[in-house]
């Protein structure tokens, strides 16, 4: 498989998945496609997990330890919340 993004992989499999819905491939073509699907599906899990682990790497606070927070696309940093743990 040749070099993709996530984003051009994703949109080809979105394309394959509506190709294979339609029901109207021949079987074999409908085999291939349904592999390439797989491959392409792979990639992208593979790609997320990578992400995935990169966040948690930028996430890890200055001691060591991981603070997980829930994502929220449209959430306010804590950093200017007045509590604090150190008592």
């Amino acid at each position: 498989m040749a070099k993709k993004t996530f984003e051009e992989s994703m949109t080809q499999l979105e394309k394959i998945v509506e190709e294979l819905e339609a029901g109207s491939l021949p079987l074999d073509k409908a085999l291939k496609k349904f592999e390439e699907g797989i491959q392409l599906s792979r990639f992208c899990f593979e790609k997320l997990d990578e992400t995935e682990k990169k966040i948690v790497q930028l996430m890890e606070q200055q001691d060591g330890t991981l603070k997980e927070t829930p994502f929220a696309a449209n959430a306010v940093p804590a950093e200017s919340s007045s509590s604090s743990d150190d008592e």
